[in-house]
């Protein structure tokens, strides 16, 4: 599959594919306090570890399903402020929310409208009838989220035998 997004705006947001020109917001991003407690260390600390981790992951996941993540900037001056899109685990039968963004961006409703913007585009576009979300079991803030986007707790779950359990949340598009 190729890459192709036609893209999603909100009035302050614009999604994007991510490119190699994103590697410093990448390094930056997934080392955060917040994904390195609820996400974990995914062994980016370098330029070449940032290009080399959108393209093994968000790139490589829209060549296979056709979405993955992608960069989520703010329209108005194309700042980026963190990566929203839709994973499929191999565990899960439906595709899932993910998200993260920058601190400096917390509480100003980035999260949320994001997410609403991306649930549309699985419903709409990609035609989805069901996504899930998974978050740490102490991940207080994406609950609350997760919740105010309309998903429900439907149990924990473990990924792997290697991880600690997750909390699996779902939405009924």
């Amino acid at each position: 599959m190729s890459l192709h997004f036609s893209g999603i705006q909100t009035a302050r947001l614009r999604f994007r594919l991510l490119s190699d020109a994103d590697a410093e917001f990448i390094l930056r991003l997934l080392n955060e306090p917040g994904w390195l407690q609820y996400i974990g260390d995914r062994g980016v600390h370098t330029l070449d570890d940032a290009k080399n981790y959108i393209h093994s992951g968000p790139l490589s996941m829209i060549r296979a399903h056709g979405f993955g993540l992608y960069l989520v900037e703010r329209k108005e001056d194309k700042v980026p402020v963190g990566i929203c899109g839709l994973l499929q685990r191999t565990m899960l039968t439906v595709p899932d929310l993910g998200f993260a963004y920058c601190t400096e961006f917390y509480r100003q409703g980035i999260a949320f409208e994001a997410g609403d913007a991306m649930l549309t585009y699985a419903k709409n576009i990609l035609g989805l009838s069901k996504v899930a979300a998974l978050t740490a079991l102490d991940n207080e803030p994406s609950m609350a989220l997760l919740k105010k986007l309309g998903f429900e707790f439907e149990r924990k779950i473990s990924l792997s035998e290697q991880t600690e359990a997750s909390t699996l949340f779902s939405k009924i598009l």
